[in-house]
């Protein structure tokens, strides 16, 4: 969450599928999750970051959406950008650009009081969002 309580999001276009989803990414082998967390920002925001807190780890069975083999544990962290700001975000869902690079994926900053949990695609972005959401009401 920014200064202007947004939360970043990032819409991607993956095999034909648009949605819209948290930034972040996938374990490396012989990663820890806070190492994990700055090398995807990195990677995918041209951003260092400072992880503040814990926000929620998953407590249930999540199979994934892309291998059936595959159970998911998905942790996730408030965090705060630090240094000049490394990407460009767009305001319009799914409005990803013409030009090269990585045209499949952008990022918003969505204002907290904006925030549906209908808008994200994976269950476990949803159970984040509402409690976000919860979390916002109470302390508004």
């Amino acid at each position: 969450m920014n200064d202007k309580n947004e939360l970043l999001v990032s819409d991607e276009l993956i095999k034909g599928m648009q949605f819209t989803k948290f930034p972040g990414g996938g374990l490396e082998w012989g990663e820890g999750l806070i190492e994990c967390l700055k090398r995807e920002f990195i990677e995918e925001l041209n951003q260092q970051i400072e992880v503040i807190s814990h926000f929620y780890t998953t407590d249930y069975f999540q199979q994934s959406a892309f291998r059936e083999e595959d159970q998911l544990i998905s942790v996730y962290y408030s965090v705060a950008l630090t240094g000049k700001t490394g990407f460009t975000t767009k305001a319009k869902k799914f409005d990803f650009p013409d030009e090269l690079g990585n045209p499949n994926e952008i990022q918003r900053w969505v204002p907290i009081r904006e925030l549906m949990v209908g808008d994200f695609k994976w269950p476990v972005d949803k159970v984040v969002a509402q409690r976000l959401i919860e979390q916002y009401a109470l302390s508004d």
